[in-house]
């Protein structure tokens, strides 16, 4: 009996641009848990939605595979890219942002409250208003580096734009929060 089947990444990308099945399991097997980590990294409260995301992730693989160019960068690279992009467009979707403002309570959150001291952020009252005052592109970068805790150059290569226009569209934001809250 042999044993499993291992690819090369040139391999790999040629067998499934060829549509092999057995390359797309492999492919699934080796890759699923670092991309599904990706999603959760962005997706943290909601591990169904996570899964949901992943197996979009994996679709759009395998639909878009010809338009992966090797001299671009790596598979993986491409694939984080594929995972990135479809978690944000997730977060702003309008299904979900309803779903955040429509979930109900549980039974017991007066019970909890009650037996425990709250401690408010009084930093944090209002500040997603005030985010929303933001143009949609600043707001995203802002996000993902002050919510998120993404470099400047990680959102440059997960958003597919220059290091510089990151740089400039939050510091600008920056500047325009700071005029908002004077």
């Amino acid at each position: 009996m042999a044993g499993p089947i291992t690819y090369t990444e040139q391999e790999l990308v040629q067998a499934l641009k060829e549509r092999n099945n057995q390359a797309f399991g492999f492919l699934y097997d080796n890759y699923a848990g670092a991309l599904y980590s990706i999603i959760k990294q962005i997706i943290t409260d909601n591990s169904e939605l996570a899964n949901d995301v992943l197996q979009e992730v994996f679709i759009n693989i395998w639909r878009k595979i010809e338009t992966y160019d090797q001299a671009k960068g790596r598979l993986f690279t491409w694939m984080l890219n594929i995972a990135r992009n479809a978690s944000i467009d997730m977060l702003r979707s309008k299904s979900y942002q309803n779903s955040q403002k429509n979930q109900e309570l549980p039974d017991n959150v007066y019970r909890e409250v009650t037996n425990h001291t709250i401690i408010q952020n009084v930093d944090n009252i209002g500040l997603k208003k005030v985010l929303e005052t933001l143009r949609p592109e600043q707001r995203v970068l802002v996000e993902l580096a002050y919510f998120k805790g993404f470099t400047h150059e990680e959102i440059a290569e997960m958003m597919s734009i220059p290091l510089g226009t990151v740089k400039t569209r939050i510091r600008n934001a920056l500047l325009q929060l700071r005029g908002y809250l004077k």
